[in-house]
């Protein structure tokens, strides 16, 4: 369970990330004067010397022996760089090192750092081992495969997207089926290329998309709320799909079950789903639903897309639902207060009154405590306070 931050101090400082040295300009190199951050690719051959390789194979590998590093165990084969071409050698000899002591596991990225020939010097370099399945006559032999790199930014930044990362690295697997790599202008560079694009700009584009309507669509991730996209290509689809996913406390919750008959419960409710119409510049949103809690993180958010930060906006996404946990925690306990003293009922209502997200938390609460009668009881008093308040309001 996270420590409850509820002062209005500590909330600032969950929302002003940008101050912070966490992501200052030399955490995120050019990024804070809107210039457009490098990104590299790299993929090597990796295979075990003592595994048997084929003639062609064998042919493949001297043509490029200018571009192999070999180790007691393994070679390393340069297969395609986007680095300088002094730069590569340095980045063999980093993946060299951390493959001989073992620090690459088969399918599971690794970051860090590494200083290369390159504007940046410095950059947070992900790098996978990606092994090809092993024949069912050798199982012990020693496995070939691939090694792919994706340079950028900061080793801090790159952390906060190891799972898209990740998922993208797997998204190679069909296309690395031979040595050769015959589709490597078609479809391996290509895809390589994209990955920038793909797996850390899409928090940037949704909000660039949506700019200050984006509080909606953090409201709808936390309250679980389908969002429809309409008129627009796959791919704006795709984004705002992974925003909300990203923004979404889901796996995150102590209570599964909890979450996914919540969710079930409002996807039933097609009059509640968050309609995003793309025909209009900006997009048109219908059924919007917001709270107080949301729009405070409107300007931070703004702020970031317009110094072109993407890692800067998923730090601050990961802020916003930090607190939005931290809130349902201590409402959680206020409420468990609230079944013994009637005092603590009026600090839960204080509390609710104050955070700005009482809809969501109150809505979260129901469904874990669905089982606990006295629970239910205080839940809705709660929300009979917060609709007087809401029409006192109006």
């Amino acid at each position: 369970m996270f420590t409850s931050q509820t002062s209005s101090s500590s909330f600032q400082d969950s929302i002003d990330v940008e101050e912070r040295d966490d992501f200052d300009s030399e955490e995120i190199s050019g990024y804070s004067n809107k210039v457009q951050l490098n990104s590299y690719y790299t993929i090597y051959l990796y295979q075990g010397t003592r595994s048997e390789a084929s003639g062609e194979n064998v042919s493949w590998n001297q043509r490029r022996a200018d571009s192999t590093t070999s180790q007691e165990d393994f070679s390393l084969t340069l297969v395609d760089s986007s680095l300088p071409s002094e730069a590569e050698p340095e980045l063999r000899t980093y993946i060299s090192r951390r493959l001989s002591k073992g620090a690459l596991l088969g399918g599971m990225g690794n970051i860090a750092t590494v200083e290369l020939s390159i504007p940046e010097q410095a950059v947070g370099c992900y790098c996978c081992l990606l092994e090809q399945e092993r024949s069912p006559d050798q199982p012990e032999a020693d496995g070939n495969g691939y090694v792919i790199c994706f340079m950028g930014g900061s080793e801090k930044g790159l952390n906060l997207f190891r799972l898209e990362l990740d998922k993208y690295v797997q998204g190679l697997h069909s296309s690395l089926q031979t040595p050769e790599l015959q589709n490597l202008e078609t479809e391996v560079r290509p895809y390589l290329s994209r990955w920038f694009e793909e797996s850390v700009m899409h928090i940037y584009r949704v909000v660039q998309l949506v700019q200050s309507n984006i509080s909606y669509l953090l409201h709808a991730a936390l309250s679980h709320t389908h969002v429809e996209v309409s008129n627009s290509d796959e791919k704006t689809k795709a984004d705002v799909s992974r925003f909300i996913k990203a923004a979404s406390l889901q796996g995150l919750s102590q209570q599964e079950s909890t979450t996914a008959s919540l969710c079930k419960a409002i996807s039933e409710d097609t009059q509640s789903d968050l309609l995003i119409d793309c025909s209009t510049s900006p997009p048109t949103l219908s059924n919007t639903v917001g709270n107080r809690f949301c729009d405070d993180w409107i300007q931070a958010f703004l702020n970031a897309a317009d110094r072109c930060n993407p890692f800067l906006l998923r730090q601050i996404l990961e802020n916003f639902k930090l607190k939005a946990i931290q809130d349902m925690n201590s409402l959680k306990r206020f409420v468990r207060q609230a079944e013994m003293s009637h005092y603590a009922l009026f600090r839960c209502c204080q509390f609710l009154q104050g955070c700005g997200n009482g809809d969501v938390l109150l809505q979260n609460a129901r469904a874990e405590h669905s089982d606990l009668p006295e629970a239910c009881s205080i839940i809705t008093v709660l929300e009979e306070f917060l609709r007087e308040q809401s029409q006192a309001q109006a």
